[in-house]
């Protein structure tokens, strides 16, 4: 059995968070739920974040601890609390969210700690959000100048509320390596950025081509996926679910995305995987669920496919 040391190091760089439901409170925080699933995917999946030096912040570390994840690097907050959203849905594949402010993770801290941790990573996945006050905005990007060539960077465009700007989004785009959104985030970016707004392939062209990007993937729900790298568009068809909530699925498919490409699996295949680890993770309750064999059944099918 492999030792947790030779597993790829994939870390979630971001908020950690609890998800705050009508009748239930949930672990999440894209980042987070993508260091969690990438754990479960046969990666060493490590989140990067800071929590309040509160009960809930306590209890988000036992959770993590529990399934398997190091908390070594998650900082404590004395001065602000853990953060909190509040979803709500009418539609369970449309969930909205209120992301309180003045909470720990906006806080987070670069140090020498988390320069050596970068420097051994393959891969490390950040959205916008966490960026939106300057003191994690500025330890994000600390984080990702650290790491090595070889990181796979992924921007995971996550736009929530009014919570990003152009100059935010630019910086990140010319940080990462391969980015991930939304047909909804595509229109949002086009027009902040000044970007054509014709196909979904033109503007994945120009992206990639303006930000020296080496893949541009683009999510359609239950319409899967759309992939443009190495020069190809990779067209993959949604598989149908069962939505209970889609709260985390974007998430658990960019860790599927992320595991697979660092075992050298190719874009489609690895893109199929995605979209089958995400469908099911909609077909579950909260962003967190324990999946871990079923994810390995999906893995050995698609392989011996």
């Amino acid at each position: 059995m492999n030792n947790i040391k030779s597993l790829p190091l994939v870390i979630g760089l971001g908020e950690l968070l609890w998800d705050c439901f009508e009748d239930e409170r949930r672990p999440g925080g894209a980042p987070a739920n993508v260091a969690f699933q990438a754990n479960q995917l046969g990666c060493q999946g490590t989140v990067v974040t800071r929590v309040g030096q509160d009960a809930l912040g306590k209890e988000l570390l036992e959770f993590l601890k529990q399934q398997g994840l190091s908390v070594d690097h998650v900082q404590i907050d004395e001065s602000f609390p853990t953060g909190t959203v509040t979803v709500q849905y009418s539609d369970a594949n449309d969930p909205q969210y209120t992301i309180h402010e003045h909470v720990a993770w906006d806080h987070l801290e670069f140090n020498d700690d988390l320069s050596a941790l970068m420097q051994h990573s393959q891969a490390v996945c950040f959205g916008t959000l966490a960026q939106r006050e300057t003191a994690s905005r500025e330890a994000i990007h600390q984080c990702l100048a650290a790491t090595s060539e070889k990181c796979l960077i992924v921007y995971d465009v996550n736009l929530r509320q009014h919570y990003y700007e152009r100059s935010w989004i630019e910086r990140s785009l010319e940080a990462a390596k391969m980015i991930k959104l939304n047909q909804d985030e595509v229109a949002e970016i086009s027009k902040l950025l000044g970007l054509s707004t014709g196909s979904l392939g033109q503007f994945a062209n120009r992206i990639q081509e303006d930000y020296e990007l080496e893949a541009v993937c683009i999510t359609r729900g239950a319409e899967g996926c759309l992939i443009y790298a190495e020069g190809q568009e990779f067209n993959i068809p949604g598989s149908p679910v069962e939505v209970t909530d889609a709260v985390g699925a974007g998430d658990a498919f960019t860790a599927a995305l992320i595991s697979r490409r660092l075992q050298d699996w190719g874009w489609e295949q690895a893109a199929i995987f995605a979209n089958r680890v995400g469908g099911l993770v909609a077909s579950q309750a909260g962003a967190m669920p324990v999946l871990k064999q079923e994810f390995e059944q999906i893995s050995q099918k698609i392989q011996n496919s």
